[in-house]
């Protein structure tokens, strides 16, 4: 596992989000082998200008590129070992808006990745999906849950040469942009309201390197046409709010503290997310650190799926937010401060 990715030639896309960008940071630390090549795209030029100057290796190369353009992704994709995918539109709310350029780029744009990949043989594919692909209630997870089935499908294509396409499906990456740690940090610090949607709502939560770890150790355990699910911790968004405005007063000995409100859900948004639906259950296995959701069909795969330290071949239970043991806020405060978030 250590080395697994020694010597090869490696596709990021969405370099410059958070977690591409940490993908990137941890491939090129050489702590899972050292790489033969590191390609990074994405479509946001000045960003990817200031990702180019913070990862100045001879090995690394940065594009700009566009998932809905073919000819340019079968251009990077030639002699490429794996591709890690983590380019998207993820925010719920513009997706909302605008809901056929979530469809171009979450579900065309990865289609035409998928063919770019297979034409080129690229040896492993893993795809970055959320919660939110589990039934869904926006646009966004819809499209997630689409492309998860286009990464199944592609496995087993007439097409596929050899290539193992599996997902990746995680929960809130805490400190992310547009996540709602930055959202409370700059309400706290300029003496605001706090918006809070709903004291009952939870989530799952993971820091952006358990994020960027989990999509490329899952790399070296796909058999092909899985998803696999960290386990992970389980939060109240009050009890993030309210140990954020401990934190932040004390460090920066606030005269004003921040009073929390409620605003109500917003369109399309669950109170509790999920992980892994009822009718996943009944096909996913149980490792020490995952839970594998094995294809439905799997009569189409000539695979054999079994993985390290499995615990369990069998399920009870949906991987749901609201029923899993939540962090007392001194625990969240502790995590909070092993990962440096706030």
């Amino acid at each position: 596992m250590q080395n697994f990715l020694s010597n090869k030639r490696v596709l990021v896309t969405g370099v410059c989000g958070t977690v591409g960008r940490e993908i990137t940071r941890m491939l090129l630390s050489g702590d899972f082998g050292e790489l033969a090549e590191l390609i990074g795209i994405d479509n946001n030029e000045s960003e990817l200008f200031f990702v180019a100057q913070e990862f100045n290796q001879p090995s690394a190369q940065f594009f700009l590129r566009d998932l809905r353009d073919y000819p340019g992704l079968q251009e990077v994709c030639q002699n490429v070992d794996v591709v890690f995918h983590a380019a998207a539109l993820k925010h719920v709310g513009i997706c909302e808006l605008s809901p056929s350029e979530a469809v171009q780029t979450n579900i065309i744009g990865l289609q035409n990745l998928i063919n770019a990949a297979k034409r080129c043989r690229v040896e492993h594919f893993i795809f970055t999906s959320s919660d939110k692909a589990v039934n869904p209630t926006n646009v966004m997870g819809t499209s997630k849950l689409m492309g998860e089935r286009l990464v199944t499908a592609a496995n087993n294509s007439r097409e596929n040469r050899g290539t193992i396409f599996a997902s990746t499906r995680f929960g809130n990456v805490l400190g992310s942009r547009g996540s709602v740690v930055p959202i409370f940090h700059d309400q706290i610090l300029q003496g605001k309201d706090i918006t809070l949607t709903s004291p009952e709502m939870t989530r799952f939560i993971m820091s952006i390197s358990e994020a960027a770890n989990l999509v490329i150790a899952s790399a070296a355990e796909a058999k092909g046409g899985e998803v696999f699910i960290t386990k992970m911790p389980v939060i109240r968004i009050q009890d993030l709010a309210e140990v954020m405005v401990e934190m932040l007063v004390e460090k920066h000995s606030l005269a004003k503290q921040s009073n929390i409100i409620e605003i109500g859900v917003k369109p399309g948004e669950k109170i509790y997310e999920e992980l892994m639906s009822d009718e996943e259950t009944s096909r996913a296995l149980e490792t020490d650190q995952y839970f594998v959701v094995l294809p439905a069909f799997r009569d189409m795969y000539d695979v054999e799926y079994s993985y390290n330290n499995e615990v369990a071949n069998a399920l009870l239970k949906p991987y749901k937010s609201s029923e899993e043991v939540m962090l007392n806020q001194a625990e969240l405060k502790d995590y909070l401060q092993k990962f440096d978030i706030v």
